[in-house]
């Protein structure tokens, strides 16, 4: 299957040898997201909250551009500093998230770039918006 290369200006530009997102199929890969501001390639300064607000609005942006949205993501992948921001990344994530959620995976390491407090990569599903839940 072929790999198309997802980009957009909304989101921070690759700072290495990555794309933004690549799509295969239905499946789109989404590279992890720090809280750079798009605009500036700049860290977002401030609270906790601010930075996950800033990768959260990072990953809508790929998967806008990918042709989703964040209602399509299967499965997330947080990386944190500091596990104490586990349940500050909950409450951040229940207002870009509704249920069915995401399956995911939280995993305390030791450093990320650029300093990053935090990192989150995602996997969309483009056909995941259309099924709906057994009950």
């Amino acid at each position: 299957m072929a790999r198309i290369i997802v980009s957009t200006d909304q989101a921070p530009q690759a700072i290495g040898a990555y794309s933004q997102a690549v799509r295969v199929a239905n499946t789109i890969y989404l590279s992890g997201q720090i809280p750079l501001d798009p605009a500036t390639m700049q860290m977002v300064e401030g609270e906790m909250r601010s930075q996950i607000v800033r990768v959260f609005e990072n990953l809508q942006a790929v998967a806008e551009a990918a042709g989703g949205t964040l209602a399509d993501v299967v499965k997330l992948n947080v990386y944190l500093t500091d596990l104490g921001h586990f349940p500050l990344v909950n409450e951040v994530m229940a207002s870009y998230f509704h249920e069915p959620y995401p399956a995911r995976a939280v995993v305390g390491v030791a450093a990320l770039p650029r300093a990053a407090p935090i990192e989150i990569d995602a996997i969309m599903d483009l056909c995941s918006s259309s099924m709906v839940p057994e009950r």
